[in-house]
């Protein structure tokens, strides 16, 4: 039944604890100039980040939670619980997170979202608690699972299970694992990568649990050159609202300094570094490859 499915980001809360403090620690007793390590004021605004997406997700999740339920019923399918399905509901849930990943990236106003994760300089286990407030932009890529018969309750079984995996790749203590691993699975290396702000290791990488879609779809690259954190154009402040509403209001300024209802459109919908033709493009930000930053 979907209500014996346990709560695995709560259970996990101890081993986020003790894997950070383990890291912080180890870069106490072995520092290393290379990495970007930890600062104070960024992993304090990390862990509040991630304590205000707890409470946001809450209220974002109840008309969610209205919409997948009423679709639910509406499909006459249903896919049950059992030992064997659970690992297919996580492959789909895994997939269908990949093309929600990348739509954050390709689309200015799920980007406006998404920023935030990729907010720091710093890349470490606190990172992945920079978690968004507005994540209301992501479940109409998991309606296809809910329309095939997948219990709402299982669905948030399996993304929460993808986001605790995710917690221990946002590291650089840890190097390149065994080909076979990191031929299937998302990994450090391959996460490192995806946070970079350099041009050849922009928007690339997407997979949640496996980095096998990213090979399928043409979207991988592996680590070769050491990684520079953050964002093309960072944002100069440790304040949790600035951080979580950064984009959006950049996208209101574009909106209201644009031209044509055009150029409206693609400050909106069109990728985060886009420029009207006749307009160069914004010297913090790169040309476009899979998308801008």
């Amino acid at each position: 039944m979907p209500s014996s499915l346990p709560d695995v980001v709560l259970w996990s809360i101890p081993a986020f604890v003790l894997l950070t403090v383990i890291e912080m620690v180890s870069y106490r007793l072995h520092p290393d100039e290379d990495a970007a390590g930890y600062a104070a004021k960024d992993a304090a605004t990390s862990i509040t980040m991630g304590l205000g997406s707890l409470v946001f997700d809450a209220l974002w999740k109840i008309p969610i939670v209205a919409v997948y339920a009423a679709l639910y019923e509406l499909t006459p399918l249903r896919v049950p619980i059992l030992w064997w399905t659970l690992p297919l509901m996580l492959l789909a849930q895994d997939f269908f997170y990949y093309w929600s990943h990348r739509g954050h990236h390709v689309i200015r106003i799920l980007w406006a979202c998404h920023v935030v994760h990729h907010s720091s300089r710093k890349f470490n286990l606190t990172t992945a608690l920079r978690q968004p407030w507005t994540t209301w932009t992501v479940w109409p890529f998991y309606v296809p699972m809910i329309a095939c018969g997948v219990h709402p309750a299982a669905l948030a079984f399996c993304s929460a299970t993808n986001l605790v995996y995710q917690f221990w790749i946002h590291t650089e203590r840890i190097g390149k694992l065994p080909r076979p691993v990191e031929f299937v699975f998302n990994t450090p290396s391959h996460h490192r990568v995806h946070h970079a702000s350099q041009g050849s290791y922009l928007d690339r990488n997407f997979g949640g649990i496996l980095i096998v879609w990213d090979r399928l779809f043409g979207s991988f690259v592996p680590e070769t050159d050491s990684c520079v954190f953050g964002l093309t154009k960072n944002v100069d402040s440790y304040n949790p609202l600035r951080v979580a509403t950064h984009e959006y209001a950049a996208i209101a300024r574009d909106v209201r300094a644009a031209r044509s209802w055009r150029e409206r459109g693609g400050r909106i919908f069109r990728g985060p570094g886009w420029q009207p033709a006749g307009q160069p493009v914004e010297p913090s930000r790169p040309a476009p490859e899979l998308a801008d930053r």
